[in-house]
């Protein structure tokens, strides 16, 4: 099974290498936006669900 996603990912690496520059850029682009995006609002809610219980736990030992 790794070995299948290695070669998948070889060829895919070798097509989009041969590809113009432009075209590579604007590839990145529409994949790594939204990659990127998505994993920072991941990170987001899950800094905020810490936190949230985080400022609970104070304000239960404060009472």
């Amino acid at each position: 099974m790794v070995r299948a996603v290695a070669d998948w990912w070889d060829a895919v690496e070798l097509w989009l290498t041969q590809l113009a520059f432009p075209l590579q850029v604007v590839l990145a682009v529409l994949v790594l936006v939204p990659l990127c995006w998505g994993v920072a609002t991941g990170v987001d809610r899950v800094v905020e669900v810490a936190a949230a219980r985080i400022a609970a736990r104070r304000a239960v030992r404060r009472e």
